[in-house]
């Protein structure tokens, strides 16, 4: 019996993106739904009952919720092809801990950036640049945070790629100039087919973002 896939998410989503590229990364077929945050199917509310959010992958009817541990699960379940975790138990253990640093960081320092004002902006792009000079020294010279090739901890923060002209704008600031070896590994990641058809255009969810911070009054 064939794979059914259905993938529950959101399109300016960079978790929603994480599941994606794993997904192209293995060549799986899937039916895409993409949800209205603001009106939550009836699927979504089933599928996720705890916490009632995106992304949900529904594999042969069963949900696997929380974006780093669907694309673990991905590269268990289609472990034949494109590892996506190394097979060292020490370096899975590795790539782990700075995927599990990119989640605990990096959206929350985001959202300092874009919904905040004066001396708490100042703190946050302040702790933003912390943050990334850290991941910058984790990528040293390699091309890829995995080495030679891509891997979980480029996948898990690839997607934030995305949201960097938000970022820039909102928070007046050149991330190339004072973390540049960033932006080189991103456009190293955007050579991949499966990283640049998923990740959505950077004005694209710059517009999205204006439109949150008018609705909640940070605009």
């Amino acid at each position: 019996m064939a794979d059914e896939v259905v993938l529950l998410d959101f399109w300016p989503s960079m978790f929603g993106m994480r599941v994606r590229i794993a997904l192209a990364e293995k060549g799986i077929k899937y039916e895409y739904k993409d949800e209205d945050l603001r009106n939550k199917s009836p699927l979504l509310l089933e599928m996720n009952p705890i916490h009632k959010k995106i992304p949900v992958l529904i594999h042969n009817g069963k949900p696997v919720c929380e974006s780093l541990i669907i694309v673990q699960y991905i590269d268990e379940v289609w472990k034949d092809r494109c590892p996506l975790l190394p097979i060292d138990p020490y370096q899975r253990a590795h790539s782990r801990f700075w995927a599990d640093f990119v989640d605990n960081k990096v959206i929350e320092v985001l959202r300092k950036i874009w919904t905040t004002k004066g001396e708490e902006k100042e703190a946050g792009k302040k702790e933003f640049f912390e943050i990334f000079k850290i991941l910058e020294r984790e990528l040293g010279d390699k091309p890829y945070f995995g080495g030679e090739t891509f891997g979980f901890v480029d996948l898990s923060l690839i997607p934030y790629y995305s949201w960097f002209y938000a970022i820039e704008t909102l928070g007046e600031f050149d991330i190339k100039a004072e973390c540049p070896k960033i932006v080189p590994w991103a456009k190293r990641c955007l050579q991949k087919e499966t990283v640049a058809k998923t990740l959505p255009d950077q004005k694209k969810v710059y517009e999205y973002v204006e439109q949150m911070r008018k609705r909640f009054g940070n605009g």
